[in-house]
């Protein structure tokens, strides 16, 4: 069995407690698990979790995935990397935690594009200490992106990458990602809606087994309200929806983005109308998700030619430390990583 790779995120932030809490918690779920990063790091995550009449979770390094599948229920195997920053202060921003987290992407990403883990999990990171420890790249996708390109030997431009939040009751997949507002409506063009149309209906009819409903929501309010509230419906993004079912893609829209994500959305009671909402940018797409439940969603990077999956949430440095945090995006990211990989 593959084993799946869990980079243990910002050791300042809650990354290093929230794999803690899911190998205690799901143990079933994490089974084959290991992570990345540093032991001692681990350990003192491990600590900070530990609570009268919960079962302890002990860490053993591990020198290669494999040994993983081995141990016990509830032991955090942990796959130290060479010269990897070790304990980092709670909740402070630092080119260490930057550069401890990078590290762990680099390693998992490289791993699974060798084929050598099934997939990788990744805990939060943060983009001010990414930046701070010198990566070029503003967050995971970017630099997950920037390894594909390199292992496969092309362009950056050859690797275009999307990312999806996902739950149980609503998708959405993103034009633009992590870019000001301003730089997010100059992305708003012909070929970049097309192509996030593309590698949408190609990623979810392989987890689908069928061709997605994709929805496209408006840039503008009302979805330009016929040009009222401005152009971009009338002159980008219509012709761009036209031109995905003119190859055959499910697509439809733009639609106003305010009432959209509620056509879209799947509950008990009703099946959504689609099962994908292409959003113009970020924000836009990510706060219906998140305010259905943070506990829930999971970001799925598409268009790699690996499987990796998130939390949908942050750092959260103002709790680091107090064995507070949440782990249940991150076991749903386990999880939906598990059916990624088949």
């Amino acid at each position: 069995m593959k084993t799946l790779a869990i980079t243990q995120g910002d050791p300042a932030g809650i990354g290093p407690e929230i794999v803690a809490k899911a190998f205690r918690d799901a143990p079933g779920d994490l089974q084959g698990c290991f992570v990345v990063g540093d032991v001692a790091t681990l350990r003192r995550a491990a600590q900070v979790i530990a609570r009268p009449g919960m079962p302890s979770v002990p860490v053993a390094q591990i020198g290669a995935p494999a040994e993983a599948v081995a141990l016990p229920a509830r032991c955090i195997p942990v796959l130290p990397l060479p010269g990897i920053p070790g304990p980092q202060p709670w909740g402070r921003i630092s080119a260490e935690a930057g550069r401890a987290a990078a590290d762990s992407v680099v390693w998992a990403a490289r791993a699974a594009l060798r084929g050598e883990v099934a997939g990788l999990v990744t805990a939060p990171l943060h983009k001010e200490a990414l930046s701070a420890a010198g990566i070029a790249f503003p967050g995971h996708t970017e630099l997950l992106q920037a390894e594909a390109a390199a292992h496969q030997g092309v362009a950056l431009a050859q690797i275009p990458v999307r990312m999806m939040l996902a739950s149980d009751e609503l998708r959405t997949v993103l034009v633009s990602i992590h870019v000001s507002l301003r730089d997010a409506i100059d992305a708003v063009t012909l070929e970049n809606v097309l192509q996030t149309l593309r590698i949408t209906h190609a990623a979810l009819t392989r987890s689908l087994g069928r061709a997605p409903r994709m929805a496209v929501a408006g840039l503008n309010p009302h979805a330009g309200e016929g040009g009222l509230f401005g152009r971009e419906e009338l002159e980008v993004i219509a012709p761009a929806v036209a031109a995905a079912r003119a190859q055959g893609l499910d697509a439809h829209g733009p639609f106003a983005p305010d009432t959209v994500f509620m056509r879209a959305r799947h509950t008990p009671a009703r099946a959504g109308e689609f099962d994908v909402v292409v959003a113009m940018y970020h924000d836009q797409g990510l706060i219906p998700v998140k305010y259905l439940g943070v506990d829930k969603g999971v970001n799925v990077t598409l268009g790699l030619p690996l499987v990796r999956t998130s939390p949908d949430h942050g750092t959260a440095f103002d709790i680091a430390g107090q064995g507070m945090a949440d782990a249940a995006s991150l076991v749903e990211a386990v999880r939906m990583a598990r059916a990624l990989c088949g």
